[in-house]
This record gives C-alpha cells, sequence and structure tokens, in this order.
C-alpha cells in the first residue's frame, strides 16, 4: 500500500519546472469532470466527486496541508449525501430541480461560512496544522458550503465555487501544487458557463413527471368520464 501511495505522489510530469504528481493531477481531472457532470445535472456527479477526494486526501497529504486534507474528506463524507439527495430528488421529481435560494438561506450560508472558517482558522493555528491556516481554513469552509448549496439544488452553489476559487488558485501554486492551480483556473471558466445553465433553468417552469402523479390525473380523468 505505501509504495502504491509512493508512486501516486510521484512526479508525472514537470512543466516550466513545475513538478506535476500524479495524485494531484488524477484527482483533479475528477474534479473537474464531477462539476462539468454537476453542470448538466447528473447525479453521477457525485460518486466521480468522492473518488476525485479520495485521490486528492493523498496530494493535499503530501503537500502537508492539513486543511486540503480536512477539506477532501468533508468533500466524500458530503458526496455521499448528495448523492443520495439527489437520487430521490430523481425518483420523486422525474430530475434535479434547481433553484435560486430565500434570502434567510443565503444568510445562513454565508453566515456559516464566516463562522466555520474563523473557527477552523483557529484549530489550525492552535495545533500547527497548516502553514497558511486562514486560507486553508476557508478552502476547507467555503467547499463545503458549496457542496451543501449544490446537493439542495441552488444556483448560489456556482457564486460559492468562484469564491473558492479566488483563494484556491494562489494557494496552490504556492504549496506546489501546480496542476491543481492550473485546473482552479479551469474551474473558474466551467463554473461561469454552469452558474448561466442553472441559472437559465430556473426560469423554465418546472413539470411534474412523477408516475405516481400521472396515474392520478389519468384516474381523476376516468371518474369524470
Amino acid at each position: 500500500m505505501s509504495s502504491f501511495l509512493t508512486e501516486l505522489n510521484g512526479t508525472a510530469f514537470t512543466v516550466f519546472g513545475e513538478h506535476i504528481k500524479w495524485s494531484d493531477m488524477i484527482g483533479n481531472l475528477l474534479g473537474l469532470a464531477a462539476l462539468a457532470l454537476g453542470w448538466r445535472r447528473s447525479v453521477v456527479s457525485w460518486p466521480v466527486q468522492l473518488l476525485s477526494g479520495l485521490v486528492l486526501v493523498s496530494a493535499y497529504a503530501s503537500a502537508h496541508l492539513s486543511g486540503g486534507v480536512g477539506k477532501q474528506i468533508v468533500v466524500i463524507v458530503v458526496a455521499v449525501w448528495g448523492w443520495l439527495r439527489w437520487s430521490r430528488g430523481r425518483q420523486r421529481e422525474g430530475g434535479i430541480s434547481v433553484r435560486f435560494a430565500t434570502w434567510a438561506e443565503r444568510a445562513w450560508l454565508v453566515l456559516g461560512t464566516a463562522v466555520g472558517t474563523v473557527a477552523v482558522a483557529l484549530l489550525f493555528q492552535a495545533y500547527n496544522l497548516s502553514w497558511s491556516p486562514w486560507e486553508d481554513a476557508y478552502l476547507f469552509v467555503g467547499t463545503l458550503a458549496a457542496m451543501i448549496a449544490q446537493g439542495r439544488g441552488w444556483v448560489e452553489f456556482w457564486f460559492a465555487w468562484l469564491a473558492v476559487d479566488l483563494v484556491g488558485v494562489p494557494l496552490a501554486f504556492t504549496s506546489g501544487l501546480a496542476f491543481s492551480g492550473l485546473i482552479y483556473v479551469v474551474y473558474f471558466v466551467l463554473v461561469v458557463l454552469g452558474m448561466r445553465s442553472w441559472w437559465l433553468r430556473t426560469r423554465i417552469p418546472q413539470q411534474p413527471t412523477l408516475p405516481a402523479q400521472q396515474d392520478r390525473a389519468a384516474n381523476a380523468e376516468g371518474a369524470v368520464a
């Protein structure tokens, strides 16, 4: 197992003097695929995100970024929750519905992110778990907030990812995870496109597609006849 992890965290290739690790590259490509699938509102987005988290745990551990490791553990847990939530939603509604969060929901999301960032950063500082505790904590909590918003089908999920990217790009490069930094740039483009797609989706009237609803309608018509 240790030899496998050694190989996984080994250098895949070098670009402009930056060593690209296999774990960094594979994990982020999977994460990129998960984001693209999320754009398409595919349930498969979640198991792919789970697999990405598993690989990136190794990448961040090798870079001694405790926040990154913790973030990916959270990603794995939330990916399981999101997978179950979207699967149930598709069974109930025939698809994945998206909407804007209410002002109260937005307030809780922002407040939770702010309080969580401070709490996690202080924890990292107290136990010397990261050389960049505040940025690391922000990425940790911001990713959690974004994934919760995605699981609930909120358009604000994309805004949350944009906010994470603004800190994630420079931190990844300074931590020696160059591929993560490059992928964050691609994430930014996908996030903008996905945001537009979900935004437009909210303007389309949602039609009921449940078989049970169709059966009830048919029975009602039969009773009238």
